[in-house]
């Protein structure tokens, strides 16, 4: 008797994969019935001006936000963002004043890419700070940078004397178009953003680095015995958020030529709460930066939406963003 062929009866796993895509989906369904409600409750919602409005004040906390999703995919946090990047504000204003009013000043266009390359570097060092007491002082990372979140905003208030520092004027005038100028009818601030985005996206899922950075967040010890170097990867993650915030600095500064006690307060807030709800969890172990970015906008729409209408008074948007950051870490408990 002929023995009967048989059949690989192993069951492709199509429907877990086909749940995982439709999960990492919520947020950009979530958006687009978002921008519906919002078309709907007013019609100035779904104008080219009113998108470029949105999108061009996404970019200051999506940007910081890129860089916090390497933060929390490597297992930390920062809660010194929205500090630092005041500091970084201030720090700019005063050096370019003081080059501006100086014997032997240099030129304004000279004076405005010193104070990019000093923000900067301020940026990249601040980051490296924290990432060498987190990772060589085994601190934790929320205490390091709670600690840090009162000393940058304590020194920008002596830096203005508990007022504002103001940008000299025809430096403003010089530097205002970093802000305010469009290419192809899309502001400056926005393709900074996508540029950020993608090259985030490209160092998260294409370089071992970023591969790196998510075995960390997944774990530690294993990585450890998987020969990474882990303080170097963290201190490096730090490192780029750090550069992130310098780099949401430098378009935000045009803007209002000025730094006071109050700028980038709660954008923290608005950084982690773009990262979580784009799908990446507070528990490290993946990084999502389109999610993310989804996330950032989403937020946004959620302030534009509260400022057409009278739903809710705009004074509680910190309240929602609160809100639905707890919300998604509920969802997200128990994942990584």
């Amino acid at each position: 008797m002929q023995p009967q062929p048989t059949t690989d009866s192993t069951p492709v796993p199509a429907l877990p994969a086909l749940r995982k895509r439709l999960k990492g989906l919520g947020p950009v369904v979530a958006l687009a019935l978002l921008c519906i409600a919002g078309a709907a409750l007013n019609s100035d919602f779904a104008t080219f001006d009113n998108l470029m409005n949105v999108l061009t004040r996404t970019a200051f906390i999506g940007i910081i936000a890129v860089g916090m999703t390497f933060v929390i995919a490597a297992g930390g946090i920062d809660l010194s963002v929205g500090s630092l990047a005041a500091l970084i504000a201030g720090v700019m204003i005063v050096a370019m004043n003081a080059l501006v009013t100086g014997p032997n000043a240099p030129s304004g266009l000279a004076i405005v890419m010193l104070g990019i390359a000093l923000a900067l570097g301020f940026g990249a060092l601040s980051g490296t700070v924290h990432g060498l007491l987190i990772t060589h002082g085994r601190i934790e990372p929320f205490i390091v940078t709670l600690g840090t979140l009162g000393i940058f905003r304590a020194v920008l208030t002596w830096l203005s004397d508990g007022g504002a520092l103001t940008l000299d004027f025809n430096l403003s005038e010089l530097y205002s178009p970093v802000y305010y100028h469009s290419i192809v009818g899309v502001p400056v601030p926005v393709w900074v953003f996508a540029l950020v985005a993608i090259a985030g996206a490209v160092i998260l899922n294409r370089t071992p680095y970023g591969q790196h950075v998510q075995a960390i967040g997944s774990n530690e010890q294993v990585a450890r015995y998987a020969s990474i170097r882990v303080d170097r990867v963290k201190v490096l993650t730090y490192l780029l958020l750090g550069v992130c915030v310098a780099i949401a600095t430098i378009l935000y500064v045009p803007r209002l030529g000025s730094a006071t006690p109050t700028t980038g307060i709660l954008w923290e807030l608005e950084a982690i709460a773009a990262v979580v709800v784009g799908g990446t969890s507070l528990k490290g172990g993946a990084g999502r930066i389109f999610g993310t970015v989804i996330g950032a906008v989403l937020l946004s729409v959620i302030g534009n939406i509260l400022n057409l209408t009278s739903i809710i008074s705009v004074h509680l948007n910190a309240a929602v963003q609160g809100v639905v950051i707890v919300t998604v870490a509920y969802l997200q408990r128990g994942r990584r």
